[in-house]
């Protein structure tokens, strides 16, 4: 039809088009700029000249609502931020990160079990926390590090045989081992002597030993087969806050008193 005019009376047809553009912009429709002047461009978009207008000229300038600022700093992205950032600097100080890390846990574990034992008109024992407190940081958290690591290594698996094999080496090696660095140095702290200290581990060695023969063996599955070897500081931490909770309360044990037992044994053996 628009070719039939095209070639017939082209007056017309100009004139269809200047009304077309009249009535659209009274009405207010957008017109596209190429065809408010060439009438021979109006068979492809005779119908822009009656599409309404949609958007506005202008772009509205955003202005976030309080909601939305508010729902950014919810405790959830809270959480995730702090977790990503302490996934961070394990990755990149990971001796310093877990030091610090199994610090504080034997901080907690103290608190926790000196509110547990004491009366309530006792004050807590901050000297017995701080020392708690470097243990975890100073000997025990950088341990754990080389420990798990090595591990790794020699055991690289995660299957149940190997978890099994890393299961019996921190049973037999590492657990005894670091228990009794536990209590020498928490005595030594505390001013125990050599004999004194012989005593106590005499006296609470065996006693830990089987209960953390009872406690660590689930822990250790736990740690070992589900757990990346960079985060197995971490889970061991955090099961180690209940087991804390115990040696700190055997650590604060009254000390054995070595001279009174050797004169009692003394008075009891028979002269030669």
């Amino acid at each position: 039809m628009a070719s039939l005019l095209r070639r017939k009376n082209p007056a017309l047809l100009c004139s269809l088009h200047k009304q077309a553009i009249t009535h659209s912009v009274a009405k207010g429709y957008s017109i596209p700029r190429a065809c408010r002047h060439s009438p021979e461009n109006q068979t492809s978009s005779a119908r822009a000249y009656f599409r309404p207008r949609r958007f506005p000229r202008k772009a509205r300038e955003y202005h976030p609502s309080p909601a939305a600022s508010f729902s950014s700093s919810s405790p959830a992205s809270s959480r995730v931020g702090f977790v990503s950032w302490y996934l961070g600097m394990v990755k990149s100080r990971p001796v310093f990160t877990k030091s610090v890390t199994c610090g504080l846990i034997y901080t907690a574990a103290d608190l926790s079990s000196q509110t547990l034992a004491k009366s309530s008109s006792e004050s807590y024992d901050l000297v017995r926390t701080l020392r708690m407190a470097g243990y975890g940081m100073l000997i025990l958290g950088p341990s754990l590090h080389f420990w798990f690591n090595c591990m790794s290594r020699h055991f690289p698996k995660q299957d149940l045989a190997s978890t099994l094999k890393k299961m019996v080496m921190g049973e037999t090696l590492y657990g005894p081992a670091m228990t009794v660095v536990f209590f020498c140095v928490n005595a030594g702290l505390q001013g125990e002597n050599g004999t004194q200290i012989v005593a106590r581990l005499k006296r609470d060695l065996i006693p830990t030993l089987v209960n953390g023969f009872v406690y660590w063996p689930f822990c250790d599955f736990i740690t070992f087969r589900f757990t990346p070897v960079h985060l197995q500081p971490l889970v061991s931490n955090s099961f180690s806050y209940i087991w804390t909770i115990y040696l700190t309360y055997m650590a604060s044990l009254q000390k054995v008193d070595s001279t009174a037992k050797l004169t009692t044994e003394a008075a009891i053996s028979p002269p030669q």
